[in-house]
């Protein structure tokens, strides 16, 4: 039976039996999505100790030395357009005589790309490639070594539930409904899609088939390597595209014939809860060190950590351009693996505890001088006993992992953001009492109060449930977003609205509209988010008309959010209204599906579906009106595979263990997801990607 930690170790395996034996000196060049990769798996340190002379950006004004002969290029991409591009400039502006090509995505995706239907003799996307490479270093006999690597997944969490990422899928997420008129728009009226459940992987723009395609040759490389057989379920138009796709790999089929190991994979689209993803309900250290610290560069998933604490520099700006930043993935010492797994996984209150019990432990251990102290744990506390390992440099250097966790979560707990999270969580509260009582409309307008620009005069209308916009609690227009993302949501779940409150919705969401183009066009500084949104880099750039414009395509996409979850006959409600005893509450889309999977009964779960039978399953379904034929159950594996479409929040990893806790201790769950969620990446990936072309925001 094969274990999560089997497929923990295949992206390190992978890195440790390819790629590491051809770096020994040779200049390494990598792209984004594989440095990240890497980043989890050892981080640049492995290169070096494999014999690598340098590691540098998959960049054209990049290029080896003249006593450099010998180059790697390790690239999550398709050998096509830009990727090859820059391999050019980088090797025509270096004198290799040795080039080795390493890309994550398989050779039959690559026939595809160049319009191949079917897998040939041999590798010949990749042979013509090795030519071209000794054309661009200027000799036909120097040497040059083309290979597909699978160098996709991001070990992130190793302990129950074990966590896999993939960051070359970030920007992959579920289609909406306003991607349903762009398919609908170049077909004929016969041939258009009634609803996002109709669309095949064949109505797909090619960008987006080639990357559902690379994601199921992924998943076939992780079976293939743990030798393991899977049935395939989805949850979503999304994720029954990509296990159709993986049901239908030529290679997946011949392995589902002899492999020993049986496990069930679950593919679930994000949209399918959204509320869960822009929520602050999480309560969980690592989602809050996510939001607030800003991100590592070049990274989907980590963050920089200041590491100013642990030198004796002054704080000033020269100061925090000169020091490298600490970061979240300690994967060399064993104590700082085990205080991220915890982080992780906990409720934030006992994640800060074990913080400062580790870091208390860890002193102790080098007999520095601390003074313990109980009760709560402050960002002051914490960095007063940080500052104890200046004085011992190889203190530092032996727990530099710790360190760097402990500084993260000080940083978060002092950061002047943090009272906005709790700001947008009360209003959540708030508003989710409301739906239960009040149509739509009305619940929608307790957001009006709260669209003024930041810094601004208080208007209080008596009665209103907004809270205060003064002081550090205020929200400002990302915060705004986020809580339209969160009501729109949960649209459905309100009072049914009659045609005076379909009206009334316009009206409201025009002016609407007109604040929140106010409050973006007031702000002194454009955040990432609202840069994307509108495609400006400055206050100085963005006109009232383009602000305008993109919030009135934003309140375009939100409003088909509440209608992702309408084709489910049984999971169709992420709410539990209020019975005058308890509050209305959040159901957590993972849980129900859970519970689902889970449950003692085995009940039939008609909206998890099926995708591994094939022609098997239809005529099982054709016999079954004669005979009692019993479908496949994502229960009967003793391997669960859960796979979140689109990413998955740190609390749902929390809420994974506790469900696999109290309904079936023991069982084996692994997470896969696209990304690692955190609240403000949702408005990004619904408003500023362009999902039917990944990775083209």
């Amino acid at each position: 039976m094969s274990t999560p930690d089997d497929f923990t170790r295949f992206p390190l395996k992978v890195w440790e039996k390819l790629v590491l034996p051809k770096v020994k000196k040779a200049v390494v060049f990598m792209d984004d999505a594989c440095a990240e990769a890497l980043h989890w798996c050892g981080g640049a340190a492995r290169l070096l100790d494999a014999g690598a002379r340098d590691f540098k950006e998959f960049s054209s004004f990049e290029a080896g030395g003249a006593n450099e002969p010998k180059a790697v290029f390790v690239v999550s991409a398709l050998l096509k357009g830009r990727t090859v591009d820059v391999i050019r400039d980088i090797v025509s502006g270096s004198h290799f005589q040795y080039c080795v090509v390493f890309t994550a995505r398989a050779h039959s995706v690559h026939l595809c790309a160049n319009s191949v239907a079917a897998e040939t003799d041999g590798s010949p996307v990749f042979e013509q490639f090795e030519e071209k490479l000794c054309e661009w270093m200027g000799d036909m006999n120097y040497t040059a070594e083309v290979a597909h690597a699978p160098m996709l997944f991001a070990p992130v969490s190793r302990q129950q539930p074990q966590l896999l990422l993939l960051p070359a899928f970030a920007h992959l997420f579920p289609l909406l409904a306003r991607d349903l008129e762009v398919v609908n728009a170049g077909r004929p009226e016969k041939k258009k899609f009634a609803s996002l459940v109709d669309v095949d992987v064949h109505a797909l723009p090619m960008e987006l088939q080639l990357e559902v395609k690379s994601l199921a040759s992924a998943l076939n490389s992780l079976f293939e390597a743990t030798g393991t057989r899977e049935e395939s379920f989805a949850v979503g138009p999304m994720s029954r595209i990509i296990a159709g796709e993986l049901a239908a790999h030529p290679q997946a089929k011949n392995r589902r014939k002899t492999a020993p190991n049986k496990a069930s994979i679950i593919f679930v689209d994000r949209t399918m809860d959204l509320t869960g993803a822009v929520g602050h309900h999480g309560d969980n250290l690592v989602e809050k060190i996510l939001t607030v610290l800003r991100p590592l560069p070049g990274h989907v998933t980590d963050v920089q950590v200041d590491m100013l604490e642990l030198t004796g520099l002054q704080p000033t700006p020269h100061a925090q351009t000169t020091l490298a930043p600490g970061c979240l993935a300690q994967t060399q010492s064993a104590a700082a693996r085990l205080l991220w797994e915890t982080m992780l996984t906990s409720k934030h209150k006992e994640a800060v505890m074990e913080v400062r019990r580790a870091l208390v432990e860890t002193a102790s251990k080098e007999e520095l001088p601390i003074k313990m102290s109980m009760g709560r744990v402050t960002p002051e506390q914490l960095c007063s006993y940080v500052q104890l390992f200046r004085s011992s440099q190889g203190a530092l250097e032996s727990h530099c992992g710790v360190l760097q966790l402990v500084l993260a979560t000080a940083q978060t707990l002092r950061h002047p953001g943090l009272p906005r999270l709790d700001a947008c969580l009360a209003f959540e509260r708030l508003l989710l009492q409301a739906l239960g009582d009040s149509d739509f409309p009305s619940v929608l307008r307790q957001l009006l109060p709260l669209m003024k620009p930041r810094g601004g005069e208080e208007e209080e209308e008596e009665g209103s449930a907004a809270p205060s916009r003064s002081g550090e609690d205020e929200c400002g227009p990302d915060e705004l977003i986020l809580l339209l993302v969160y009501l729109y949501s949960l649209a459905e779940e309100a009072q049914p609205a009659g045609e005076e409150e379909e009206e009334e919705l316009e009206k409201l969401e025009r002016e609407l509209i007109g604040a929140l183009t106010l409050v973006v066009t007031r702000e002194a500084e454009l955040s990432p988010l609202l840069q994307k949104l509108t495609g400006c880099a400055s206050p100085e750039e963005l006109t009232m008309e383009r602000a305008h414009s993109a919030v009135g395509d934003m309140f375009e996409t939100l409003r088909g959010l509440s209608r992702t979850r309408e084709h489910l006959k049984q999971l169709r409600s992420v709410y539990t209204a209020s019975d005058g005893v308890h509050q209305a509450s959040y159901r957590p889309f993972l849980r129900q599906i859970l519970e689902e999977v889970f449950h003692p009964d085995r009940p039939d779960c008609p909206d998890i579906e099926h995708t591994s039978g094939g022609l098997a399953d239809l005529l099982k379904t054709g016999f079954s009106m004669f005979m009692k034929v019993s479908r496949p159950h994502p229960g009967d594996s003793p391997l669960l595979l859960l796979f979140l479409v689109g990413g998955v929040t740190p609390s749902e990893l929390r809420l994974v263990r506790e469900v696999v806790a109290t309904h079936r201790p023991g069982a084996q769950v692994l997470v896969l997801s696209t990304r690692l969620l955190r609240p403000a990446d949702v408005p990004e990936l619904l408003f500023a990607v362009r999902r039917l072309q990944p990775g083209a925001a």
